[in-house]
């Protein structure tokens, strides 16, 4: 490790401990949340840092699920929090805008970097991973529109919501298991990372864990000052929700995912990516579900309409830019302007 990685690891530790230091004071609510997002860049550079040491040892299914496992630890506290709190709306759409945050935003990003810095301009990648991703992400949009429509028009079972929440997320769990097994059983070998970090094995995993952990930290300061900092700013909670918490606790991936494909990564970087979206939809969203049973305020699939259109209409976009294994820049281009609509839709909500 260079004596410019460590000194960088160090300052970020430094403004880790300034975002606590600012949470447990009465410092200003905006000036508590900056830090906070600050913590998590700089947490989410060395989390990229880990993980392209990994990728020289593990294939980029493996890599990438490490690295997604441990970025969205955030997101996983952020929910709990929240709901504790009875900020339901800012908890669900915390989840929806973490998945097209990453679906939609972030592989936009790492598809137009990659592309752009491709020779001939296309980005190539394996395409059974977005494929496999698809699939996962359609049988959690199915649960979401079903129970969307059994809510909108008034069906008995919307009464049963949260029972049907519950067998659904216990199914989508199993479906998400077995594809795990078999994903991870397929991985290919080791990704050559020229000219990458020169880290252990050792310290390469203690920093992700570290990382990991810490941004959860950090993740739970940023929320608690995110309340009196929209007021402050005149956001609303769904955009709070959908763009800002998404993007902050999902910081992680986000920045591995574009330095990877800026450095012709393009296999790990599209794992980081994809893998971070079928954790949101099939993993993390029907384990929260579960774990609020035991919170005072539950979590269904049950979402405002706007939302669950928003959901299945990525899923069809994302398919076919990414299905068959290579994209162009200005598809990486069309995802994002994708996002920036719905987030236009939620800054006037």
């Amino acid at each position: 490790m260079s004596r410019r990685e460590i000194l960088v690891i160090v300052l970020v530790g430094l403004a880790s401990v300034a975002a606590g230091v600012l949470r447990y004071t009465d410092a200003p609510a905006v000036a508590a949340f900056v830090a906070a997002g600050l913590a998590l860049a700089g947490l989410a550079w060395i989390v990229a840092i880990a993980t392209e040491s990994l990728g020289e040892r593990f294939g980029p299914g493996a890599t990438g699920l490490l690295q997604s496992t441990l970025g969205n630890l955030p997101e996983f506290f952020v929910v709990i929090f929240a709901l504790n709190a009875g900020e339901i709306r800012v908890a669900q759409t915390s989840l929806i805008g973490s998945i097209l945050a990453n679906g939609l935003l972030v592989l936009g990003l790492t598809i137009f970097i990659g592309a752009r810095a491709s020779e001939d301009g296309v980005m190539r990648f394996s395409p059974r991973l977005p494929n496999d991703t698809m699939t996962l992400l359609m049988l959690a949009v199915f649960v979401i529109v079903i129970l969307g429509i059994a809510a909108s028009s008034h069906d008995a079972a919307a009464a049963d919501a949260k029972a049907i929440s519950a067998i659904g997320s216990v199914c989508l769990l199993v479906v998400y298991a077995l594809w795990l097994f078999s994903y991870l059983r397929s991985d290919t070998g080791a990704v050559e990372m020229p000219g990458g970090p020169d880290l252990s094995l050792r310290t390469a995993i203690a920093l992700l864990a570290v990382s990991g952990v810490g941004a959860a930290f950090v993740s739970d300061w940023f929320i608690h000052a995110l309340g009196p900092a929209i007021d402050t700013l005149g956001l609303s909670r769904a955009f709070a929700g959908l763009v800002i918490v998404a993007i902050a606790g999902n910081a992680v991936e986000n920045t591995t995912a574009l330095l990877l494909a800026a450095k012709g990564q393009s296999d790990l970087a599209i794992s980081v990516v994809k893998n971070s979206v079928a954790q949101i939809a099939v993993f993390l969203f029907p384990l929260l579900i579960l774990v609020s049973l035991l919170l005072a305020h539950s979590l269904t699939f049950v979402l405002p309409p706007v939302y669950i259109a928003a959901l299945a209409l990525s899923a069809v976009a994302i398919w076919q830019i990414t299905g068959d294994g290579e994209a162009r820049d200005y598809e990486g281009a069309a995802l994002v302007a994708l996002f920036l609509i719905v987030a236009a839709v939620a800054f006037f909500e």
